[in-house]
């Protein structure tokens, strides 16, 4: 049996995944065949709706891997319905403070351990197997704290330590401009932020993650012998992208 993400985040060991922006099943598809662990669907930053969402969170599951959502905000409905969907999890972008994970976690499970509402949707196979999918909730659903923020940095150790964290995510573009150093990832300042929150990730056993945006293989390498087991390689635009460039460049210098 293949080992679920769940267990690879309990364990601290090596989960890489993907982060798909196309809003097509074949892209998010030929991620999760490419490999995977995990491919992340990112509702933030892209004009992805749920319905949407819902047919890539198929094709994912269908290729292999597990989808993880990232939210556009930390809203119980949408972790209601992203997860109602069938996603394995959540990536709760911007937290700050520990309250705003037990949030985000309550969201996540039904009660008594959080406070979601039930439906039978897809997630519960339209009411199928409604206790099959109760079992699976309890002991593989994900949940993601994303810490892009200095205030996160500085409460990092109690949001870690909420019941239910499975891990974290740095965005460092983000935690850069907290800082009023936006965009200067190799800044000191940023640099030392980053470290200290593997420091604290390392301290409580939570594994970290880091967004490797451009497929830099060396740069993934590098990450994984830094000790980082939550990684996501890239994203299904800047391959296409970078790709595409490489082949021209090629062309343009037979011209």
């Amino acid at each position: 049996m293949t080992e679920t993400l769940k267990s690879k985040l309990g364990k601290n060991t090596l989960a890489v995944g993907g982060w798909c922006m196309i809003g097509h099943p074949a892209s998010a598809e030929i991620m999760a065949r490419s490999g995977l662990d995990w491919v992340c669907i990112d509702l933030e930053h892209t004009a992805i709706d749920l319905g949407t969402a819902e047919n890539l969170i198929r094709a994912i599951q269908y290729g292999g891997s597990e989808p993880l959502v990232r939210l556009t905000n930390n809203d119980p409905n949408l972790i209601k319905r992203v997860m109602d969907s069938g996603a394995t999890g959540i990536i709760v972008p911007m937290v700050q403070t520990a309250q705003e994970m037990q949030d985000a976690v309550d969201a996540l499970y039904y009660p008594p351990r959080g406070k979601r509402g039930v439906g039978l949707a897809r997630a519960q196979t339209y009411g199928n197997d409604f206790a099959a999918y109760q079992d699976w909730l309890a002991n593989d659903a994900v949940c993601i704290a994303q810490i892009e923020h200095i205030d996160a940095i500085n409460n990092l150790e109690d949001i870690l330590s909420v019941p239910g964290v499975d891990g974290y995510f740095l965005g460092p573009y983000d935690l850069s401009a907290s800082m009023g150093l936006t965009g200067q990832l190799d800044h000191p300042q940023v640099q030392e932020a980053m470290q200290r929150a593997h420091e604290i990730g390392r301290k409580l056993n939570k594994p970290g993650g880091l967004h490797i945006v451009e497929p830099d293989e060396q740069k993934l390498k590098e990450c994984v012998q830094e000790g980082l087991t939550f990684l996501a390689y890239s994203i299904d635009t800047r391959i296409l992208d970078t790709v595409y460039q490489s082949g021209m460049n090629a062309v343009s210098a037979l011209k």
